[in-house]
């Protein structure tokens, strides 16, 4: 035999750097940054006519949030969001919360979208991080088979919950149908009129 059939797959980890995945995810990093500044000046403006005891403006930028990283499609993003005070003290606060960056999220939708796919697909708990690495890149953290194992209790937890609800005083309209025909039946019998 000439040549060698065997083919080597290479670890998720030894990759080669991408400069163009590095090129989607400074461009995400940029864009992402903007939308959230885009909404805290949007939150401030809303609120620019409050002062508080002092004479002063009520709702205030105070700084950034700690850096975190979200697992996107492109790999991690690392963001910071800007942070809001509220200087008037013993009032309701006035508290930021982007829609755009809940203040828990650690991964994209699509992201937690595709976990649940790759599992039934016969990913299993084990593997999922070097799967998930071959998708999002190397650096992707958070997928380890402790996380894919928590999150398989949630989603059994959330199957049994539906396949148990109450469907008393709901009435569905729904039609079942069954058969097969094939065009060896048809030629056997010739047309079928219905």
């Amino acid at each position: 035999m000439k040549y060698d059939t065997i083919v080597g797959f290479r670890n998720p980890g030894n990759f080669v750097h991408d400069p163009l995945n590095e090129v989607l995810r400074a461009g995400a990093r940029k864009l992402l940054a903007q939308a959230i500044e885009e909404e805290v000046d949007a939150f401030l403006a809303k609120h620019r006519h409050l002062q508080n005891d002092e004479g002063r403006q009520r709702v205030v930028r105070n700084g950034y949030l700690p850096e975190r990283e979200i697992q996107t499609g492109v790999g991690p993003v690392e963001v910071k969001v800007p942070r809001i005070r509220d200087k008037a003290p013993g009032k309701q606060p006035i508290q930021f919360s982007s829609r755009i960056l809940p203040r828990y999220l650690r991964r994209t939708k699509s992201i937690d979208e595709l976990i649940p796919w790759l599992y039934l697909k016969g990913v299993s708990t084990g593997d999922m991080s070097e799967a998930l690495a071959c998708l999002v890149g190397a650096n992707a953290t958070g997928f380890s088979a402790s996380t894919v194992s928590r999150l398989k209790e949630v989603w059994q937890k959330d199957q049994e919950r539906w396949s148990t609800r109450d469907l008393a005083g709901r009435r569905y309209v729904y039609f079942w149908v069954d058969g097969v025909y094939s065009m060896f039946d048809a030629m056997k019998t010739g047309p079928v009129s219905w």
